[in-house]
């Protein structure tokens, strides 16, 4: 499981593989660019990535996707063993902690689809008005 963190829409962006590899990191990029790329008649918005550096993130193949949309985005590295810099890893920590402890999965499909609700369930969670159901006391 990886993913990135839309703190304007407050919208976690989930992709799951079996493998943790610099292609998988790469397939989230396009995903990335499908979202948040330039599109034509569009005007492009810039984007920071914020990334550690962890070893798909500094691979040959990640460096040169990277390079590759460096137009529109922008990579901010955080420094090496710092995990508590990193905002993402809280919201890891609540989707395994609260949405996917104490569940047993019979397959990995079963655990992707599981994965998948429980992150549409967090950014329903994140993305609640408060003040939109509010009631005038009489």
């Amino acid at each position: 499981m990886m993913g990135a963190l839309d703190w304007l829409q407050r919208k976690l962006i989930v992709a799951t593989s079996r493998t943790k590899r610099s292609t998988d990191f790469i397939a989230l990029l396009v995903t990335l660019d499908h979202l948040y790329g330039p599109k034509p008649g569009v005007a492009t918005k810039p984007v920071v990535i914020v990334l550690d550096n962890g070893p798909i993130h500094v691979s040959k193949a990640t460096s040169a996707a990277l390079a590759a949309r460096a137009h529109w985005l922008t990579v901010e590295w955080l420094p090496k063993y710092a995990p508590e810099l990193n905002d993402i890893e809280v919201v890891w920590h609540d989707l395994k902690a609260f949405n996917l402890a104490h569940k047993t999965f019979t397959d990995a499909d079963t655990l992707d689809a599981a994965i998948h609700t429980a992150v549409a369930d967090l950014n329903t969670e994140r993305n609640r008005d408060p003040l939109g159901e509010q009631r005038i006391s009489a």
